[in-house]
């Protein structure tokens, strides 16, 4: 049924008037909606992507799911130093994830990257930190919604969308109310914060215009323009309640000493973070190499231990050591350079496909370089390769209009809410990297009712 729903939607855009007032409304959307990455469209594509309600049904318990697992990780490292040591956290991470953010989930808000085949469903890394994203998607779901030629596919196939910015801002509620015991009884004020001219200050608009428009003052500022006195965080005249945290920690810690205000206010419970430095600790691509150790499986119940061995692929930190992959103990390292074609290397804290080496890819003496720096770097993960997902979009070439049939890898991406899938987004890309920051693109995922 959804091959047969995206050949019917590739059909309708054989009637060129309908494709190009389609493409006329979407480009302007785009702009209105202020759908832009580092000044290029993020959806330059006529097509969302679409998945059947069973299988979305699916893909949710296994995010909520291994999510449960996730958080049994959190609660054995707070207190675990060697297993914050098989995570890869640095002692000044230690210091910041064992403040107490004053409510119990790990990571309020998350996102797990995954591919859904015909066969498989697989999760490849997890943001835990800060994932961006959920107000471009609901953007991009209004704009698409009303093209021309999504009208005409909705009449033979009925489907939805999300909404993530509602989702998004009760979170924050949720964890204000914990974070105040019950006594948060009136309206925080919400600081969206980061660091300054980023490609992603579009997405931060959207919020703070959303946040407002729901009751809520919002501001969007720096870590260097906050100021820590009298027991409040503020920003201007202004005395914030709650932190939308969208900074990363590896941003901050560099001018933590010239901008201390944050982590003040932070370890002295004056203002609630959202996610906190805690997220950290899930956030590290680590976090599957523990969930795929037989060494960390007390930690999980059966339910656990069969998603992560359905859904999450088998991953160890790079080191000299011998380990067990499929019940064989195996050396690593010379296990790893036999086997390239299924294995990627990848940095244990790093974002937008930075240090990725790709071992399907490589040429013999390219791999062993590859092993090479990554063991020189000290802080790698060697993961095994799983089934991509791929599809042809109507992809747009320029500002005109021309568009051409273009597979895509297509990464999958359900957003989670304390620790409940509320909204997904999708990222295409030409490349193995299906990363925006990376060149990639992004559409709306909308789900089609099984028929």
């Amino acid at each position: 049924m959804h091959k047969e729903a995206v050949a019917y939607y590739h059909s309708l855009l054989e009637d060129h008037e309908l494709a190009n007032e389609s493409f006329e409304q979407l480009q302007s959307g785009l702009e209105r909606n202020l759908l832009i990455f580092g000044g290029r469209p993020l959806s330059p594509y006529l097509r969302p992507h679409f998945v059947k309600r069973s299988d979305w049904q699916k893909a949710a318990n296994a995010c909520e799911t291994i999510w449960s697992a996730l958080q049994k990780v959190k609660d054995a490292a707070v207190s675990d130093e060697l297993l914050l040591d098989e995570l890869g956290i640095t002692e000044i991470e230690r210091e910041l994830v064992k403040i107490d953010p004053g409510y119990r989930q790990v990571s309020p808000t998350a996102r797990l990257d995954s591919f859904l085949t015909e066969s498989a469903y697989s999760f490849v890394e997890l943001n835990g930190e800060s994932p961006a994203g959920i107000a471009y998607a609901d953007a991009a779901s209004e704009i698409f919604t009303d093209l021309p030629v999504m009208r005409k596919f909705g009449e033979r196939y009925p489907y939805s969308g999300f909404s993530g910015r509602e989702k998004m801002l009760s979170v924050l509620l949720e964890c204000w109310n914990e974070f105040g015991s019950g006594k948060a009884n009136r309206k925080p004020i919400i600081a969206i914060v980061d660091l300054k001219d980023l490609p992603t200050q579009k997405e931060f608009d959207l919020f703070r215009d959303y946040f407002e428009a729901q009751g809520y003052d919002a501001v969007i500022c720096a870590p260097q323009d906050l100021e820590f006195d009298n027991g409040k965080l503020w920003f201007g005249g202004v005395a914030i309640d709650v932190i939308y945290k969208r900074l990363l920690v590896n941003e901050y810690l560099p001018i933590m000493d010239e901008a201390p205000a944050l982590l003040e206010a932070y370890r002295a419970g004056a203002v609630c973070m959202v996610n906190s430095f805690r997220g950290k600790l899930i956030h590290k691509k680590a976090i599957f190499s523990v969930l795929t150790n037989e060494k960390y499986a007390k930690l999980f119940n059966g339910t656990e231990t069969e998603a992560i061995a359905a859904h999450v692929p088998w991953t160890r930190k790079f080191r000299e050591e011998r380990t067990l992959n499929a019940g064989n103990e195996i050396d690593l390292v010379e296990w790893t350079r036999s086997n390239s074609s299924k294995l990627v290397l990848k940095p244990n804290d790093d974002y937008g496909g930075h240090g990725i080496y790709i071992g399907w890819n490589s040429s013999e003496a390219e791999w062993d370089a590859a092993i090479a720096a990554a063991l020189a770097d000290g802080d790698y993960l060697v993961q095994e390769r799983v089934s991509t997902a791929k599809e042809m979009f109507p992809m747009i070439f320029d500002e005109h209009g021309k568009w051409g049939m273009v597979e895509q890898l297509v990464d999958l991406d359900p957003l989670l809410f304390n620790g409940i899938v509320g909204s997904a987004f999708t990222r295409l890309s030409t490349s193995e990297l299906a990363n925006v920051s990376s060149g990639g693109g992004m559409v709306p995922t909308f789900i089609i009712e099984n028929q």
